[in-house]
């Protein structure tokens, strides 16, 4: 059963999942950062090239030949790739194939719109017996 984190009230959701992944990334996990909106994964890309020198995270999308063997992919779904262990949820909704990873995390802005979608998803997976943590990035 996979366990749910969820980081609520972060001011900048790519910042934080860059950090998640950078966390995991250190720790030996292959991570899959989902998002449906191609403009979002591009940006996140970029700010993954773009971070300090000394701090690379190694990356890629998920559309590139050597993703299978890249640690953290950025993708739109989870297609061929063998990564399991950690998956970072950008999206709105649960994503379908969640329940293969052995981690799922779900960052919610302070959007109210984003906000109740993230309700929702905290609704599926207490109802579905998920371990879940709330972690509240504005304290």
């Amino acid at each position: 059963m996979s366990r749910v984190d969820f980081y609520s009230n972060a001011p900048d959701k790519l910042m934080l999942a860059r950090q998640i992944a950078q966390k995991a990334y250190k720790q030996g996990l292959k991570i899959l950062i989902l998002s449906e909106d191609e403009e979002v994964l591009n940006e996140l890309n970029t700010r993954l090239w773009s971070d300090v020198v000394t701090s690379f995270i190694p990356h890629c999308l998920a559309s590139e030949p050597h993703a299978h063997c890249t640690p953290i992919v950025l993708g739109t779904n989870l297609g061929e790739l063998p990564h399991r262990d950690l998956l970072i949820n950008l999206n709105a909704h649960t994503p379908d194939f969640f329940e293969q990873f052995t981690r799922l995390i779900e960052i919610v802005s302070t959007d109210d719109a984003d906000r109740l979608a993230a309700r929702q998803r905290w609704s599926y997976y207490k109802q579905n017996n998920h371990p879940l943590t709330n972690h509240d990035m504005s304290k």
